[in-house]
């Protein structure tokens, strides 16, 4: 498409959240390639097993014929237009790709691949910034200061998504997910008087920003080479370091504290802590950083099916389980079709005139009609 200035615009007509009313039909529409993999079939013949991206969400896709002619044609990260039926396997939606080609730069429109967060990043770094200065403890405020007056940190954390896929994976995601975290958190200190506002706040802050250099989001979401051998929690220690020795005097306690909310925030050895939370802030920050998270997928997830009429979702992998979508469920039901008066009448009379002529039909056997 060419604009009057004699600029291309290359504007996608398909997203994946619209697969469900393309059922069984062909479709042509670009994506990016989040995952590729070359596997064998059953005869020894490769076939491609990809995972397509866009702004709505993920989508699988298989290439059985023809493969040989495109297997080095494109990498992860690339973008492809592709031509292909959407069909459902496994009661999920998936691609059989039967043509593709990778597209140039020009033909690419960023903002139609990477999912962005519905809420203002402005409007969410002031509430961030308004908690930090709301901190009492000086030595926790100017930390956090400190971190949020580095200019590559600051952009970074209002770009980052929260997690590759699970919770809050947008760009902005990041930000979003601790802003929530830190309302939730600053709730349950008014009921849990005991509680160190400060403390857990700051854990809030630092407990997932290691992910602005754990994972690549500038054509998709994967990780970073530093991202797979070190991990957030790894890299939220140094990053830790560097910044603490920008606060004079800062208590070595605190420091231990810190490092323990976030080298415990998962929770459990199976979900990757290093430690289980072990002071009343670590298994707040624990279970509020778990809640917000499977909140937000269970959002998400009624998000990509919204246009289904079961007010149950499909199996969600993250949370093992389908979901109820209680507002449909409880959504008012239609009202029956109103029946005509005058045919309920006709019908009965009808069912009347059958009876009787039934009964004037059926014999009688001999000494059993008195």
């Amino acid at each position: 498409m060419r604009c009057p200035c004699g600029l291309h615009f290359y504007m996608k007509d398909f997203y994946i959240c619209d697969c469900v009313r393309h059922e069984n039909k062909i479709i042509t529409a670009n994506f990016v390639v989040v995952s590729k993999q070359i596997k064998p079939k059953k005869t020894g013949e490769p076939y491609l097993a990809l995972t397509l991206g866009d702004r709505s969400g993920q989508l699988e896709a298989k290439m059985w014929d023809n493969v040989e002619e495109v297997l080095n044609a494109f990498e992860q990260d690339d973008f492809l237009k592709v031509k292909g039926l959407i069909n459902k396997y496994k009661n999920r939606f998936q691609l059989t790709v039967h043509k593709l080609r990778k597209l140039g730069e020009a033909e690419i429109e960023f903002a139609d691949y990477l999912p962005k967060t519905s809420k203002n990043v402005d409007e969410l770094w002031q509430t961030l910034a308004a908690f930090v200065v709301s901190i009492q403890n000086p030595q926790l405020r100017a930390l956090l200061q400190a971190f949020m007056a580095d200019a590559d940190v600051a952009a970074a954390y209002r770009d980052a998504p929260a997690a590759k896929t699970l919770h809050h994976a947008c760009i902005g995601g990041l930000l979003d997910h601790v802003v929530s975290l830190f309302r939730s958190c600053d709730l349950i200190c008014k009921n849990y008087s005991h509680l160190n506002r400060d403390l857990l706040l700051s854990g809030a802050f630092l407990h997932d920003i290691g992910k602005i250099h754990e994972l690549t989001y500038r054509r998709s979401f994967s990780y970073t080479t530093r991202g797979q051998l070190l991990g957030h929690m790894v890299i939220e220690l140094e990053m830790l370091q560097a910044k603490i020795a920008l606060v004079p005097g800062f208590p070595e306690e605190l420091k231990t504290m810190l490092e323990h909310l976030i080298i415990s925030h998962h929770g459990e050895y199976e979900f990757g802590s290093p430690k289980l939370p072990m002071f009343p802030e670590a298994l707040v920050l624990h279970y509020m950083d778990d809640l917000d998270s499977k909140m937000e997928a269970m959002r998400a997830h009624f998000e990509r099916e919204a246009d289904l009429e079961s007010p149950w979702t499909s199996y969600n992998a993250s949370l093992g389980r389908p979901l109820l979508n209680t507002e449909k469920f409880l959504a008012p039901k239609p009202a029956p079709p109103s029946v005509d008066s005058s045919s309920i009448a006709f019908e009965q009379e009808a069912e009347a005139e059958r009876s009787a002529a039934s009964h004037e039909e059926t014999p009688t056997l001999p000494g059993l009609d008195s």
